[in-house]
């Protein structure tokens, strides 16, 4: 399982790169799904993912610190973005597949590298929908990748009181379209 995951990453940060460096010819003022945070914001909080989580599956754990968000100009998103994806899917590629990685951000959780892995597939595939969208373009990934997104989804929507500060509260789901299903779980 953990060679399909480390595909389904793979894959959902290449889309997410492709979507960045869009994003990066844009204003960084623009508004995105996320409440409260344009276009620069989001793609902040995606660098600091990136950097948090390469480090935490390096060493096994990283500060909270080594989360956070820059705050870009212009200029200086595609270097950052690439130098935090870069780091990210090496750490994935290197990382042995008994590690427990400790997340600071999830109140010090501890989880076996193959779910920092899917949580990873998830952060990134709907972050690029979120920047998608940001510049009125349509985003979907693939079936394997919905896949993944959509078992989270529905994980994270069913814990009592959802995931503050992580997700918005789940919307209501509306047909039968996979992907729509999963954003709608995760608040979009």
């Amino acid at each position: 399982m953990m060679t399909s995951m480390q595909a389904c990453f793979e894959e959902a940060l290449d889309d997410a790169d492709g979507l960045v460096r869009r994003a990066a010819e844009a204003s960084l003022g623009l508004a995105t799904p996320c409440e409260g945070w344009d276009l620069g914001a989001l793609l902040g909080h995606m660098i600091g993912q990136n950097r948090g989580f390469a480090i935490a599956v390096r060493a096994g754990d990283a500060p909270l610190a080594a989360y956070a968000a820059p705050v870009l100009t212009p200029g200086e998103v595609l270097p950052r973005w690439s130098d935090s994806a870069s780091r990210l899917r090496e750490a994935f590629r290197t990382a042995p597949a008994d590690r427990t990685v400790r997340l600071a951000e999830f109140a010090g959780r501890e989880v076996p590298v193959e779910v920092a892995l899917g949580m990873q597939v998830v952060d990134c595939a709907v972050h690029a929908w979120d920047a998608a969208t940001a510049l009125g373009q349509a985003y979907r990934p693939s079936a394997a990748v919905v896949e993944v997104v959509l078992a989270s989804a529905r994980m994270i929507a069913a814990r009592p009181g959802g995931t503050p500060g992580v997700f918005a509260p789940p919307r209501e789901v509306a047909g039968d379209d996979p992907w729509a299903e999963a954003l709608a779980l995760l608040g979009r």
